[in-house]
Parts: C-alpha cells; structure tokens; sequence
C-alpha cells in the first residue's frame, strides 16, 4: 500500500492510523485506543464506504500500549 491509499484511508476513518497489515484482500488498520467506534461509523456505514473504495475488506482494532 502506497502513502497515498493510506492518506486516503486516514481521511476516510477520520482518525489517525497508528499502523496497518495487508495480507491479501484483507487490510487491518489499528486506531488509537478509543478511537474504533468513530473509524467503524454508525452501523459500520464508515467501514463499508472504505471496503467499497478499497475493493478489500477492512478491520479497525484498536492499538494497546503493552
């Protein structure tokens, strides 16, 4: 994934996108913590718009400090 798709999806989720993992068709982005419900949207509408724009499917988790 290129910085350019990666901005885009920043924009998209509205939040900051603390790192990310593709393996094939899936793309794992991970939030700050307290963020996912805002990256998801209502109902997962935010999650879907980027799956349509992405053609990959999308899981928002949130980073943990350990």
């Amino acid at each position: 994934m290129d910085d350019e798709e990666l901005e885009r999806i920043k924009t998209m989720l509205d939040v900051e996108i603390e790192d990310y993992e593709e393996e094939g068709d899936k793309l794992t982005v991970y939030v700050p913590e307290g963020q996912a419900a805002k990256a998801i949207g209502s109902g997962g509408a935010v999650v879907r718009s980027v799956e349509l724009a992405l053609d990959k499917e999308l899981e928002v988790k949130e980073e943990t400090e350990e």
